[in-house]
């Protein structure tokens, strides 16, 4: 076990629960440090069911590309903790790292607290410490309670779309859902959202209403689509024609679109020619990207191997458009490889590829006490109409699949999925 694992292992016994909805023990322990949240670099703060990440991924491009040095927090990670935080570009050194996690909890003295609250505190001691333009911040779920909803004053706030996930924390529908997203909503920051249902909408609105702030809306004050192979972008002040974004896939249009927009909205230095240069130089792991290496090295000559974490109905739903869209372009057999967590319902994630995928092998995530048996998901999937059957592991799914030929094998479900493929097959993010 590293250094790294250890602190954290001790962090994770501090409170016996895995999520707990509050701010009274984050605020302690702010408090405690020295208030390190109220002297960060000006923060733009993201909310949202799904595109929380690929949107800090493109403004992050966006504001690189213009000189400008951008700290980033995000979660979860996918092979190491150091991933969640970035500074001034650079992923977090784990010796840094260690002695931040190490004096937080020291500071803590051993009083309750959970996970993502300590190591939240932790991310904000070191952006404290060190000198950015700009800081990047994800919410974790939610949003009122979210234990990175403590900067009073952000310059500027995005709710990607919102949707059916995380029900047993934040609500049986949407509506109930977009209010918990709304609470990083600020009186006096400039707020964009991304294309939200009607009930969702109605939700923030409120919200935004009594904080005296005007939102600016996919759909109603800006827009992004696929036009010939370009990015379109359009709002009142006028129309860009853009290259299409390194990251694949209809819904990385208006991802895109939703990052384009707070440059305008919140006025950051950021120049068309910024905007292109980041559409081509983007990064995100795990979102539909093509893998090479040892494990496409188990498949076929002529198989492709994709891995995407999309994990509810509403990411696995552009997921599929995506591989629609690859389908039209290259026909190819669909082989999907799924593992997901005890809370996401297997036939609702699955739903979106009925008519699509000649077969479905399922995994039990390693590592993962809270996963679905793969004997679970794929009677889940049978009875949903699917050819299905469980495997033992990543490698004997992708052996599995080579039985297929030609086919366009997807490893999806579960980031904590994509992340044990990425370290299975070395592929460390940096």
């Amino acid at each position: 076990m590293s250094r790294t694992d250890a602190i954290l292992g001790r962090m994770f016994s501090l409170h016996p629960k895995l999520i707990d909805l509050s701010l009274e023990r984050i605020d302690r322990l702010l408090g405690e440090l020295g208030n390190p949240q109220l002297r960060v670099q000006p923060v733009i703060h993201v909310a949202g069911t799904n595109a929380k990440g690929s949107t800090i991924a493109y403004l992050r491009a966006f504001l690189e590309a213009s000189g400008k040095s951008v700290h980033v927090y995000t979660s979860p990670h996918l092979v190491r903790f150091n991933e969640r935080i970035r500074l001034a570009g650079k992923l977090v050194s784990t010796r840094r790292l260690n002695l931040a996690l190490e004096h937080v909890e020291r500071v803590n003295a051993g009083k309750p607290i959970t996970y993502f609250e300590i190591t939240t505190a932790a991310a904000f001691y070191l952006f404290s410490e060190i000198e950015a333009d700009y800081l990047l911040l994800e919410v974790g779920m939610g949003g009122t309670f979210d234990a990175t909803n403590v900067v009073p004053h952000p310059l500027g706030t995005i709710i990607a779309p919102v949707d059916l996930d995380h029900m047993h924390f934040l609500g049986n529908t949407i509506g109930k859902i977009a209010i918990e997203k709304a609470g990083i909503l600020k009186r006096g920051a400039p707020a964009v959202l991304g294309r939200q249902t009607d009930e969702g909408l109605a939700s923030i609105d409120r919200i935004a209403r009594k904080l005296g702030v005007t939102p600016f809306v996919a759909g109603q004050d800006y827009d992004s689509y696929e036009q010939d192979g370009r990015l379109i972008y359009q709002d009142e002040t006028g129309l860009l024609d853009l290259p299409p974004p390194k990251l694949i896939g209809a819904h990385q249009f208006e991802n895109a679109g939703m990052a384009i927009a707070a440059v305008r909205h919140f006025k950051l230095p950021v120049d068309h020619a910024a905007i292109e240069q980041g559409l081509r130089n983007v990064v995100w792991p795990a979102r539909l990207s093509q893998l090479s290496g040892k494990l496409r090295d188990l498949l076929g000559p002529s198989a492709e191997l994709w891995l995407d974490g999309g994990h509810n109905a509403h990411g696995t739903r552009a997921l599929s458009r995506a591989l629609a869209d690859m389908n039209r372009a290259r026909p190819a057999p669909l082989v999907l490889i799924m593992g997901m967590m005890n809370t996401r319902d297997p036939v609702a994630v699955l739903a979106p590829f009925v008519g699509m995928a000649e077969r479905i092998l399922t995994l039990t995530i390693p590592g993962e006490t809270n996963a679905h048996d793969a004997k679970f998901i794929a009677g889940e999937a049978r009875k949903a109409g699917f050819d299905a059957q469980p495997s033992r592991s990543i490698v004997a799914a992708l052996k599995q699949a080579a039985k297929t030929p030609n086919a366009r094998v997807v490893i999806s479900g579960s980031l904590y999925l994509a992340g044990q493929v990425l370290h299975k097959n070395g592929t460390v993010p940096d």
